[in-house]
Order: structure tokens, then sequence, then C-alpha cells
């Protein structure tokens, strides 16, 4: 993960701001710095977003394919991820820097979407233990400033939410043979449902405090931080603890809570930005930069 070299200096100078919360650049301690969330940027999958945090840029596209499903959930779609550090967003990402991060960004993913609960994934199936559609979710970082986790939650999200699958139509002739028919017709398709699904929160233990939203000198300053997957309505899907540093257990309550607490009002403000932006159509401007 990228990073940056402060001086003692500087790290006690973030650290006093924080117990007195107030940061280096004047938010609070809970305040997540401006989100930027633009969909449908890319014009040959079936959903897409970018989205920026500070300058942290995360672009993500879903391309959906008919596949087989899987043995164990014969009635269901599945989601498949893949994550590329691009060396453009630092230069510790050249050659096979970026594949650990990478690696690990997509296992949290596979973490929060493997259950039922986040997507209906049997309405991803076409016919019971033959096809159903796999979601195979690109994840590209264009760019790295920090509180990583939380952008591309919020970029999955936000491109789950754009994706429009077409409807199928089996069709059966005399001889009992299956064929499949797609509508091309671009409104004839089905939504999914992104209500339930999490967005990561990440809270960083600074001094004797935690903050949300850090930024790359902030992290260099946290010896260990917490991720959460919250829903839209408060409940905890996934925890994992990063860094080397250890928290104790009062600490990780109180760091549940505040995520708990941020990540509805996150929820509330994504949701509100991604139906006004649909509620535009084709009168939105599009800064897309790859249309």
């Amino acid at each position: 993960m990228a990073s940056v070299v402060l001086s003692e200096a500087e790290k006690i100078y973030v650290l006093h701001g924080v117990q007195d919360d107030l940061r280096t650049d004047g938010r609070g301690c809970e305040d997540y710095r401006c989100i930027e969330v633009e969909t449908d940027v890319v014009s040959n999958t079936t959903g897409s977003a970018r989205v920026k945090i500070g300058h942290t840029d995360v672009l993500v596209g879903v391309k959906a394919e008919m596949g087989t499903p899987k043995l164990e959930r014969a009635g269901e779609g599945y989601l498949e991820f893949f994550v590329d550090c691009s060396a453009n967003a630092t230069p510790e990402f050249e050659g096979r820097g970026g594949e650990e991060l990478g690696a690990e960004i997509a296992f949290m993913l596979y973490k929060i979407f493997d259950n039922r609960s986040s997507i209906d994934l049997e309405s991803l199936c076409i016919q019971e233990r033959e096809h159903c559609w796999v979601l195979y979710v690109d994840v590209l970082l264009l760019e790295c400033g920090g509180n990583l986790f939380d952008t591309i939650s919020v970029a999955v999200k936000a491109a789950l939410f754009n994706a429009r699958i077409p409807k199928v139509r089996i069709l059966e002739d005399d001889e009992g043979g299956k064929d499949f028919e797609l509508s091309d017709d671009p409104y004839d398709c089905v939504r999914l449902n992104v209500v339930n699904v999490p967005c990561i929160v990440t809270l960083s233990r600074i001094g004797h405090r935690h903050v949300v939203d850090a930024t790359l000198q902030e992290e260099a300053c946290s010896v260990a931080s917490l991720l959460i997957a919250v829903t839209s309505k408060g409940i905890l899907t996934c925890m994992r603890k990063i860094g080397k540093g250890s928290l104790d257990p009062e600490s990780i309550f109180e760091m549940i809570e505040t995520g708990k607490r941020v990540a509805k009002s996150l929820h509330t403000s994504l949701q509100s930005a991604l139906n006004q932006e649909e509620s535009l159509g084709k009168k939105r401007q599009k800064i897309g930069f790859l249309r």
C-alpha cells in the first residue's frame, strides 16, 4: 500500500490534532473528505462507476456473462472480483508490487459478498443447475491517497447500482431443445437491489483516538486500523484488523459503534447521489474520461 515518510515532529503534529478533534485538513475525527461519484463512465460494461475520495481515485467496471452455477449453490449466480493496482497510482505498485495488495482487497470483497443478504443472487439464476449470470467486477486503482478500502467499496456499490442485466427468455423447440433469447432493448433489463450491499468503513487508531477516512499522513501515524463492512441498516457483516499494532477490546467496541454511525450517513448520502444522478437521465453532464 502507498505510504509516506514523516518526521517525528510531523507525527506529533498529526497526533495532537487528532487528540483535539481537529485534523490537519480541518476535519473532525468522524468526517469524510468530499466524495465524488460518477456512474456509467465505461461504455462497454454492464455497469461502471468512478469514485474519488481526496487523492484516491478508483474505477470499477461490472461485466455480466452467462456461466454455470456452482454445485453448492445451484440456483444462484455469483460474483468474481479482480483488482488491478496500476503503477500510475504509486511507484510502489511497479512490477509485481501491487499484486499482494490487489489479492488482499479482492479477498475482502469476497468476504463481504459471500452471503445471500448482500445481493439477491437467486435473481441472477437463469436455469437452475445449468445457466446463471456471473458478474465480473474489475477494480482499477488509478491513484492512491489513503483510505483505499472505503473508496473501493463505495465504487463497487455504485457500479452494481448502475448495472443493467439483459432479460433472458428460454425458448423450447419441438424436440425439447432449449435456446436463449437476450433482449436487445436497453430498458428491458434487470436491475440489482443494492440496498443491503455494505460499505467498508476504515477506522485508524492514532494515539488514544480513532479517525475515519485517514489520509496517507494519518495512516503513517496509525499503529492499527479496523475495517468493518456495514449495511445501510447498521448491520455489521464483516470485520478485519490491519496493521502491526494491537487494539484492546474496549477500543474495538468503540470503533465498531463509530463505524456503524458513520456508515449509515455514508449509505444515505451515496444513495441520494446515485438517485439524483439517475433522475437526470440523458441530461446529466458526463465527465468520464473513458467515454
